[in-house]
């Protein structure tokens, strides 16, 4: 008489997983490519990204049904399962910790020095083509309140040095920190302020973030005044604030340096 084996259930859910995670694995890596090219949109790439998070919560939420039947009915399936789970839990890394970062910090998309008159964006030609036609809008008076009490330490920086050399320095700061710089104007004319414009890429992503400086004479030296704003989003994660802080302290560091 023939014996009956009696075979083991196998979850569908587990290879799904496995298929999803490595399909947003290329979804996210083509969305980095594309992001990062200046010659492609921006808007697609970012919805392309979003896609590719999206696909990797989803291959998540399959692994766990995957382990839940293997748990209950002993169904084959757990290495694959666990495969799913790692793949797209190093997809969805980054964004976890930038969506725990925006959960901490405020609501922000563009950060100054000097809240009560923050320097102004340039209009020029050669600016407006720069940030694609974008120019940063005023900042509401709650919006300059919630900086002030989420980032106290986002202050001008005095240099007890002439307006000259200090936009000398201010320059060589943009350029150490590997700023696009599009204008930059000596201290002097009808204004008397010098100004430097530029763009900053985030280091991952490459996201362009619109910057400008302001070089202010003093009687006691020079006044720099950095704002830095978001072209993309409704909130920044804090990198306007961290594109501030890592300029002053490049520039303080260049102060320090030829005295």
């Amino acid at each position: 008489m023939r014996r009956l084996i009696a075979e083991e259930p196998v979850t569908r859910a587990a290879p799904w997983s496995l298929r999803l995670a490595w399909f947003s694995v290329a979804a996210v890596g083509l969305a980095l490519l594309l992001v990062r090219d200046p010659r492609a949109e921006t808007g697609p790439a970012l919805v392309t990204l979003a896609a590719g998070v999206a696909v990797a919560v989803l291959a998540v939420l399959l692994a766990v049904g995957a382990f839940v039947r293997i748990w209950q009915e002993g169904a084959r399936g757990l290495r694959t399962a666990v495969g799913g789970l790692l793949v797209a839990a190093l997809v969805l890394a980054y964004p976890g910790y930038m969506a725990a970062r925006g959960a901490l910090l405020p609501k922000l998309t563009d950060v100054s020095t000097d809240i009560d008159n923050p320097p102004a964006f340039s209009r020029s030609r050669a600016a407006d083509a720069a940030r694609g036609g974008r120019l940063p809008p005023e900042v509401s008076p709650a919006d300059r309140a919630l900086q002030r009490e989420s980032y106290p330490q986002v202050a001008p920086l005095t240099l007890d040095l002439g307006a000259d050399e200090a936009f000398g320095l201010a320059l060589k700061a943009a350029q150490n920190r590997r700023w696009q710089v599009i204008e930059a104007q000596k201290p002097g004319g009808r204004i008397g302020n010098g100004r430097i414009e530029a763009v900053v890429r985030s280091r991952l992503l490459g996201l362009p973030y619109d910057v400008t400086v302001r070089i202010r004479p003093r009687a006691d030296g020079a006044r720099i005044d950095v704002r830095a704003a978001s072209r993309y989003g409704d909130r920044d994660f804090g990198q306007n604030a961290d594109h501030v802080r890592s300029y002053l302290e490049e520039l303080s560091n260049l102060a320090l340096a030829v005295k």
